[in-house]
């Protein structure tokens, strides 16, 4: 069909007739524009208004199809070309909106599973039905657009096709995982520990440490190289104050007030709040924590803290002499000889460099053994 010669005809045919656009689109219930659109080629009317149209402007549907009035002797002739003519746009018109649904579809479920896995929280089992059901709204709208392939290749099509929207839901839950620190949404089984919840996906488990405390933490475990017996635990929270972060803040003087204090907001009770200063005479660091020391002792986690913070610091800032711990109604002093001489293996966590694994070994791992902290803890804060 050549619309632009059939949009002509119209025109031409509805001035002989001597209506208007608006005249001839209320008689066919439809608006001018649409009219406007047929006479300057820009689309067809419905093949339902064409019986209507035709008696309108009297002229057959053999005669509108070609553009133009047909001759007698040729009007077979055009017949025939035009049935298939009108055929073909049929095809065509069904084509089109077929292929606009599936492509409807296929937005409408990608944007399901996005919504899902944004709206809802990650422990939430709804995010993950839905984000499958999405890709399954989505599929539907492929297999629209594979319908006029063999039965052989339209399986393949979908079946990769739901295959790997599946594989990127998977992959965005796993950069979620990783670097928002959540529990992953597509686990096969959810197990609770001591302290902690495993959950195992299919190709990593995530152990969700110290759960709901503000010192919660989520190792994730690639290799599934850990079990509950054998992941690293401990009372802070790891990714904060782990010597993996924290040790980017080694420096050489105390001083550095920038480093000094982003080092001190990594650490244990940075989280209730605190102030420093530092003593550039005797190389000392005072930090002023907003709380009091018995209120947070809950299995000697204050022990536990000033342990470990003592021992980061002056392993991670070289010329640091003494350090003072001040609490609403207490005040806590170590200096550098106490800890070397007191805490058992500094030397093996610190000589010229720090040793991250015995770091974990002699002092992170170490702060799960209270009797531990509570020995070392009065021989130093105590004496």
């Amino acid at each position: 069909m050549n619309q632009e010669k059939i949009g002509k005809f119209i025109a031409e045919c509805r001035k002989k007739k001597k209506m208007t656009q608006n005249e001839l689109a209320e008689k066919l219930g439809v608006t001018d524009k649409s009219v406007s659109n047929w006479e300057n080629g820009r689309n067809m009317p419905d093949l339902s208004l064409f019986k209507p149209l035709c008696e309108l402007l009297d002229i057959t549907i053999n005669d509108l199809i070609s553009g133009e009035k047909v001759a007698k002797d040729k009007y077979q002739e055009k017949l025939e070309e035009n049935i298939i003519s009108t055929i073909d746009y049929s095809n065509k018109k069904v084509s089109e909106k077929n292929n606009s649904i599936g492509i409807i579809l296929i937005v409408f479920g990608i944007m399901i599973s996005i919504t899902a896995l944004t709206i809802f929280p990650s422990e939430s089992s709804w995010g993950s039905i839905y984000s499958i059901f999405g890709g399954i709204v989505s599929l539907i709208g492929v297999s629209r657009f594979s319908k006029k392939l063999t039965y052989g290749k339209r399986l393949l099509i979908n079946f990769g096709y739901f295959i790997l929207f599946i594989v990127m839901l998977f992959l965005i839950d796993y950069i979620s995982v990783v670097n928002i620190k959540q529990a992953p949404r597509f686990c096969y089984l959810k197990e609770t520990g001591d302290n902690m919840i495993i959950y195992k996906a299919p190709l990593y488990n995530v152990y969700r440490i110290n759960v709901d405390a503000k010192n919660e933490y989520y190792i994730v475990d690639t290799k599934k190289i850990y079990t509950e017996n054998t992941v690293p635990i401990t009372p802070f929270n790891r990714d904060k104050s782990g010597i993996d972060n924290i040790i980017k803040y080694k420096n050489k003087y105390v001083g550095n007030n920038s480093n000094d204090g982003n080092l001190i907001s990594n650490l244990p009770l940075s989280e209730y709040g605190y102030v420093f200063e530092v003593d550039s005479v005797n190389f000392g660091l005072t930090i002023d924590y907003h709380i009091t020391d018995w209120y947070i002792n809950e299995n000697h986690y204050l022990e536990k803290a000033l342990l470990y913070n003592s021992v980061s610091i002056f392993s991670l800032i070289d010329n640091v002499n003494e350090l003072t711990f001040n609490f609403s109604g207490k005040t806590y002093k170590v200096n550098r000889k106490q800890i070397e001489e007191q805490y058992p293996n500094y030397g093996d966590i610190f000589s010229k460099e720090i040793e991250k694994n015995n770091f974990n070994k002699y002092l992170e791992n170490k702060m799960n053994d209270n009797d531990f902290v509570e020995d070392v803890f009065n021989k130093i804060f105590n004496n």
